[in-house]
């Protein structure tokens, strides 16, 4: 098979969904999740990294596996381990990589992760922009159906909710999971909107949903969620929710977010639910 014949049938591609969709029938092929990726489109994968050396390669592997054309922009957070060796060897790696493109940048002070999404955000080039957290608690094979909305002209954003309930997540903290539900209900009275997992590190836009928000973004930390949350549903996005699978890690594996991110959420969610 020619190099031109194994594009057309990559997974997503116009004829690859052409094929399944004589095969299989059009009714059968939305009943599946499949349609057909344009093969212009790029995805902007956003990754803020801070001390993930034990998975960042294996994070970025996973994510130029995904059979759609990308950039990746990885963005250091000032971390204190190798993590900057290995960007450098990924970005060397990459090369004239146009499919898989990765662009690095680096902060020299440590800001959190909020400021390390907006650094990401203004150096954006693809159509639809997706955050990616740099450690491996989620599955960045599931992007197709994150993208699916927006692609078909049926959403702006797109929230990957853990708790939606039919796709598998790594049994782990009650309180973690009642602080979360907690959070997404408050932030739900102020945006009245019914999301089920405000805190989700799957949120998905379109490029001008980024374009025009981040001038306007403040938090540095773990406050970025709730006020993005607050700035998509004032200006009346179409927001859709799509089931993601979830491997969280316990804090002996490196999870980062503690109770006093907690706290500035529930202050952002009144901050920005009363006030733009």
């Amino acid at each position: 098979m020619t190099d031109e014949q194994q594009t057309e049938l990559r997974p997503w591609s116009p004829k690859w969904y052409e094929n399944h969709r004589q095969t299989l029938g059009e009714s059968a092929c939305r009943q599946l999740g499949l349609y057909c990726i344009p093969e212009q489109m790029r995805l902007s994968v956003v990754i803020p990294v801070y001390n993930e050396e034990a998975t960042l390669r294996n994070l970025v592997d996973r994510v130029r596996e995904v059979p759609i054309r990308k950039e990746l922009i990885l963005v250091n957070d000032c971390s204190s381990d190798d993590t900057q060796r290995i960007l450098d060897e990924l970005a060397a790696e990459g090369g004239e990589d146009d499919f898989n493109r990765i662009r690095v940048f680096a902060h020299e002070v440590n800001q959190g992760k909020g400021a390390a999404l907006r650094t990401g955000f203004s150096k954006v080039d693809g159509d639809i922009v997706i955050i990616q957290d740099a450690d491996l608690e989620y599955d960045p094979s599931e992007y197709p159906r994150l993208l699916k909305p927006i692609i078909e002209d049926k959403a702006d954003v797109v929230f990957g909710s853990r708790f939606l309930g039919d796709q598998a997540h790594r049994v782990l903290y009650w309180w973690h999971y009642l602080g979360n539900k907690f959070l997404t209900v408050m932030s739900n009275c102020f945006t009245n909107l019914n999301l089920t997992d405000m805190e989700t590190c799957y949120k998905v836009f379109r490029r001008s949903v980024i374009d025009e928000l981040t001038p306007r973004l403040k938090q540095n930390r773990f406050g970025f969620e709730p006020e993005i949350t607050a700035r998509v549903a004032r200006r009346r996005h179409r927001i859709y929710e799509i089931a993601v699978s979830y491997s969280g890690r316990t804090y002996a594996e490196g999870k980062h977010i503690g109770w006093r991110d907690g706290f500035q959420a529930l202050w952002c969610i009144f901050r920005y639910g009363i006030a733009d």
